[in-house]
């Protein structure tokens, strides 16, 4: 199975490009270059990391997305879940709440989402 896990600047990165996608190779280290401090080089070498792993595209000096945000971040939740709770997203779920009591909108919310599920 494919790994979707990133480090911390990875994810800062990732971020600024899904904010800001699709977006030219060149602004995007300028852009790097402003909110992260990094060289061109740097921001080359972490984009051509993201592509290699699959998240990203960079055709024609042209960066966009392969996986949405949403969907890496569904990707990196299941598989937190199968590592941590062997796949038991009940499991998960009683962990989750053991120190917190949710509020009504929660529950209801939580009902909504498993009765579209069925």
């Amino acid at each position: 199975m494919e790994t979707y896990k990133l480090g911390e600047i990875e994810t800062k990165f990732a971020k600024l490009i899904w904010a800001h996608a699709p977006i030219a190779s060149g602004e995007l280290v300028k852009l790097c270059e402003r909110e992260l401090c990094w060289k061109k080089s740097t921001t080359y070498t972490m984009l051509r990391r993201l592509v290699q792993r699959g998240i990203f595209e960079n055709n024609d000096s042209v960066v966009t997305t392969k996986i949405s945000q949403a969907e890496f971040a569904a990707m990196q939740s299941k598989e937190f879940v199968e590592e941590a709770f062997d796949g038991s997203l009940p499991a998960f779920l009683a962990a989750f709440t053991s120190d917190a009591k949710l509020t009504q909108q929660e529950i209801d919310e939580i009902r909504r989402i498993i009765e579209r599920k069925k």
